[in-house]
């Protein structure tokens, strides 16, 4: 999924400057995007006051949207490079394409994971005769520098395994969970989880204490760690944690999202995550000529023009706010 903001402003992250060592409680205020023709999302990270959790460095919430007479989610052949994108739907479906050939359609609970390392262009659209709601988040994970120019790759993995317990089941993302492994590539510390609460459910999740964690609410009403949330929010959860308890008085459903901290600095411009302001600027002058990036065939509209470069000078210089 790419950011379509025309004016967008460099992130700058990474570092440990700001994570806490503790567990907390921050609420990550989100802010309204529009995304293609006809989809507005959530945007949760990064936010004015948090940059990363662990790897992922953004995270999008859509929907529910009703989108029965609408063309739902129609975003363009857009590139990346430095990152991978975690597609993950609650209800809908989203056809995936990119400059490798890959041809996709990826559904509720299924798992489309695209590496860009050094370079891959690609779009993402609601089919013709989709489902008519379309509900969802779009998730990128920083590559560490030791693998950022790998080659790109594309991964669908349609069945995932899961924790089950005590009136909760988690489908395991990425990373492991509880000693659980998903089947995508992860080249950090990190796991991603999808977990479903029965009404009535009142459980202790086990956790890295080394890690630091973010809770995405999807669907009902969900307590974390005391705090009452209601979808399409999420709660910044610290580290040191080795449980995290959850309620649910009826169903409801969320995504915990964890990692080692993210050590090394980067600049996130666009769809780009680099480690300096001259690599964003070739990825972009790069993407205009159409070099490197290659060609998404199929999709009916043409690529997105990368925006225009910021004034100021970008500079990798941690996490801070």
């Amino acid at each position: 999924m790419s950011d379509l903001d025309i004016r967008p402003k460099p992130v700058l992250c990474g570092g440990r400057d700001d994570v806490s060592a503790r567990p907390v409680r921050e609420l990550l205020p989100p802010r309204r995007v529009p995304l293609g023709e006809s989809t507005v999302v959530r945007r949760l990270l990064p936010s004015l006051g948090r940059r990363m959790v662990g790897a992922w460095c953004f995270v999008d919430h859509y929907g529910p949207d009703d989108i029965a007479d609408q063309p739902g989610m129609q975003v363009p052949p857009h590139p990346h490079v430095g990152l991978q994108t975690v597609s993950w739907l609650h209800g809908g479906e989203v056809l995936h394409r990119d400059s490798l050939g890959s041809l996709q359609t990826v559904r509720p609970r299924e798992l489309g994971l695209m590496t860009a390392g050094r370079a891959i262009a690609h779009s993402e659209e609601s089919p013709r005769g989709h489902s008519p709601i379309l509900h969802g988040a779009q998730l990128w994970v920083a590559l560490p520098d030791a693998h950022r120019h790998t080659d790109p790759v594309f991964e669908h993995h349609a069945d995932l395994p899961t924790v089950d317990g005590r009136g909760f089941s988690a489908i395991v993302i990425l990373g492991e969970l509880d000693g659980v492994a998903s089947p995508g590539t992860a080249f950090t510390p990190i796991m991603g989880a999808d977990l479903s609460l029965r009404g009535g459910a009142d459980v202790r999740l086990p956790l890295e204490p080394d890690f630091e964690y973010a809770a995405l609410t999807m669907s009902g009403i969900t307590e974390v760690d005391g705090v009452r949330m209601e979808p399409g929010s999420m709660l910044y959860l610290g580290c040191g944690r080795r449980e995290l308890p959850l309620r649910a008085d009826s169903d409801s459903g969320l995504v915990l999202l964890g990692g080692e901290p993210f050590e090394e600095k980067l600049v996130m411009w666009w769809n780009f995550v680099a480690r300096t302001g001259s690599e964003i600027a070739q990825a972009r002058r790069d993407w205009m000529a159409g070099d490197r990036f290659g060609t998404v065939r199929g999709y009916e509209g043409t690529p997105i023009p990368a925006p225009a470069m910021p004034d100021t000078p970008l500079k990798a210089r941690g996490r801070a706010h």
